[in-house]
């Protein structure tokens, strides 16, 4: 379990007082012009040092991703985006940081952007964060007033951040997807490569980080990446926020060591699954994208990127779903396929049909209107979606139905045999699907 000392965001939960000052005597913006006076190169090997894995999802190394920026410039701007679209069902970590202790995504945005060599900080936030915004804008505001940012800054790095209010499109999570967006086009992601650190906004290079990622960055870099390396297991360091929803006692969002146990978590900082332990049907550990796991397979399993792996899942967002024995688990998953069948940009044929398609089996799967052979359909169509798009929303919608196959093949086959043994019944009248 994470202790207090080890912890980064003091005010998580929006106690204390928001202000710049009080988040300047709570430690923020203590020698960030130091920081920046060691030089570029000393902050990304502290970074590459702290293995730090970004914590939008994916979980590339941090320090890695920075240093592909070009260390001399051409003549083009360098700039960082900060992905706050934070779309994912079950993920509400970033909203906690931009509207309780927004200083800490400030401050990072600063180290970050003088790392790559960005003058400008784009923070590309969720459509349907009103108040998010709103105090992140007043965070900004209130540095500039210091004059944290801006031109002949206290920092030492002439830094401008940009709150970009987006309008609430899944996709524009994806990171090219979010540059077409901020440069006011269509949100469809980009082929790659070229890569953003290349050629990414407006044709410049560019670096997309997640929030969490830029926010934990002057806390390593005061503290060194040597003790965030020490928390929590080998390729799986630091401190995280999980999320945790569905059906436990207490709901909640903390910061807590990778590689703590599912039972720990929910034990100590949730009150324990509704009705008991027996009572845990299933649990998706990262977000609405990654494959459900049956409970007793992830209660002692570790909360980080190898340990879930091992189960064959994923942290993704750590944003935990926790479903007991009441939930209708077929048609939980159906509910998550019309999700990613609503939000497809289209672009891709796979995605663009093969969701429609995947949602209207779930849907029939729901109720047991189909045939077993379908089911071993069902996940022949999940593979040839699964890698055949641009960007991942077509694995995301292929992943969950994947994980329901793989663990809860019986459920399945038990309501189509129910179905069809009361076939003679009275049925409403089946709507035709969209």
């Amino acid at each position: 379990m994470l202790s207090d000392k080890d912890r980064i965001f003091t005010n998580i939960y929006g106690l204390r007082d928001k202000s710049l000052k009080a988040a300047m005597k709570r430690g923020h913006f203590d020698g960030t012009a130091d920081i920046i006076g060691k030089g570029r190169d000393w902050i990304i090997n502290e970074m590459k040092a702290s293995g730090l894995r970004g914590r939008g999802g994916a979980g590339f190394p941090t320090g890695l991703k920075w240093s592909f920026m070009p260390k001399e410039s051409d003549g083009r701007p360098h700039y960082l985006v900060v992905n706050a679209d934070e779309s994912e069902p079950g993920t509400c970590k970033d909203r906690e940081i931009m509207r309780n202790d927004p200083f800490t995504l400030v401050e990072g945005c600063v180290i970050a952007g003088f790392a790559m060599g960005a003058h400008t900080a784009f923070i590309y936030i969720r459509g349907e964060y009103i108040r998010e915004r709103e105090a992140l804008q007043r965070a900004v505001d209130e540095c500039y007033e210091a004059g944290l940012l801006g031109r002949d800054n206290k920092c030492g790095w002439d830094f401008d951040i940009v709150v970009h209010h987006g309008a609430g499109a899944y996709i524009c999570g994806e990171e090219t997807a979010l540059i077409e967006s901020l440069e006011g086009k269509k949100g469809q992601p980009r082929l790659k490569p070229p890569f953003p650190a290349n050629v990414g906004l407006y044709g410049c290079p560019s670096t997309v980080n997640n929030v969490e990622s830029i926010a934990v960055a002057p806390t390593i870099l005061r503290r060194g990446g040597g003790w965030f390396a020490g928390i929590g297991r080998q390729n799986n360091t630091g401190t995280k926020l999980f999320c945790v929803s569905g059906h436990v006692e207490q709901p909640c969002t903390v910061e807590e060591a990778m590689g703590i146990s599912f039972r720990e978590l929910i034990e100590k900082h949730c009150g324990g699954i509704r009705g008991g332990w027996d009572n845990l049907l299933a649990v998706i550990p990262g977000g609405s994208s990654v494959p459900l796991v049956p409970g007793a397979d992830i209660i002692d399993t570790p909360m980080d990127f190898d340990g879930l792996r091992d189960i064959k899942t994923s942290l993704g967002t750590a944003a935990v779903i926790v479903m007991d024995k009441s939930t209708d688990i077929v048609k939980a998953i159906a509910r998550i396929s019309y999700f990613y069948k609503h939000e497809s940009c289209g672009q891709c044929t796979p995605c663009r049909e093969g969701t429609g398609w995947m949602w209207r089996v779930m849907e029939r799967m729901a109720v047991g209107n189909a045939q077993k052979r379908e089911i071993d359909m069902l996940l022949q169509v999940t593979k040839q979606v699964e890698g055949h798009t641009i960007c991942a929303l077509g694995d995301a919608a292929a992943w969950p139905i994947q994980g329901l196959v793989r663990h809860f093949r019986a459920e399945i086959e038990r309501r189509i045999d129910e179905f069809s043994r009361d076939a003679d019944a009275d049925r409403p009248t089946l709507v035709a699907a969209e």
